[in-house]
């Protein structure tokens, strides 16, 4: 093995940067949520490479910080997030399973050079970039309209009957939040294409794939969430990326 083998590269500096931000002070991951962090970090890294690595640290730098926002007035209301907003492994694989996915399938594909329903390699690893970009735009999407929408949202509506409900009920929606899910989206998919990992309109795409996804995601909390067993915030966080990433994907197939 040398330095130019990806996955002794991510094994080393996964270890290295989860071992620093466990050993800081300031936590933003439970001691299991540092762990699974470090095997997600681990299978980007490995099958995609730094840009993937980077585009995953933005969602997770701005995704904590936004959690942040308001976070006194959102305890006090009872509405925060869980921990004071330490992050666990449910949390790590809702945001990112889709994310990685796409990467392992990047990364699987390639071992081949026959095409793959009937795409070649170059074109469907662009297309499951395109998705594993729209899977983080769409968590970052749904993490800052939610936290946003928390904190700020004046008027607050079911997305089913626009009915005015209070602020953190599942499946309400302000235009704070849809706001700020947006920009949420676009800071996102800007910083994958400042260094070059998805094309300019793949900005575009990744918006429309996350504006889609987080109202999908709405509908199902004003709905079904709390009325299925086993459908968790988690499992609705990997169908609300899912959703995101496919949209993406077809959305690239056509423009």
């Amino acid at each position: 093995m040398t330095w130019q083998n990806p996955w002794l590269v991510a094994i080393v500096l996964n270890t290295i940067l989860v071992g620093l931000a466990f050993a800081s002070p300031k936590k933003l991951l439970t001691p299991m949520g540092y762990l699974h962090a470090w095997a997600l970090g681990v299978i980007i890294w490995g099958c995609l490479g730094w840009q993937a690595y980077a585009v995953t640290m933005v969602y997770f730098a701005a995704g904590s910080a936004v959690t942040k926002v308001g976070f006194a007035e959102k305890e006090a209301a009872g509405i925060a997030e869980d921990r004071g907003g330490v992050r666990g492994p449910g949390n790590v694989w809702g945001s990112a399973l889709t994310a990685a996915i796409c990467a392992l399938l990047v990364w699987i594909t390639g071992l081949t050079s026959a095409p793959v329903l009937g795409l070649s390699h170059d074109k469907l690893a662009q297309l499951l970039i395109l998705g594993f970009v729209a899977s983080l735009s769409t968590k970052l999407s749904d993490t800052s309209a939610t936290e946003i929408g928390k904190a700020y949202g004046q008027r607050t509506f079911l997305i089913t009957t626009l009915q005015p409900v209070p602020r953190g009920t599942e499946g309400a929606v302000s235009l704070e939040g849809t706001l700020a899910g947006v920009v949420g989206s676009l800071i996102l998919a800007i910083a994958a294409w400042g260094i070059g990992f998805i094309p300019a309109v793949g900005i575009v795409i990744c918006a429309i794939a996350a504006f889609v996804a987080t109202t999908m995601e709405s509908l199902i909390g004003a709905t079904i969430e709390d009325k299925l067993p086993g459908l968790t915030h988690d499992v609705v966080n990997i169908i609300n990326t899912l959703i995101g990433a496919v949209v993406a994907i077809a959305l690239g197939l056509i423009l």
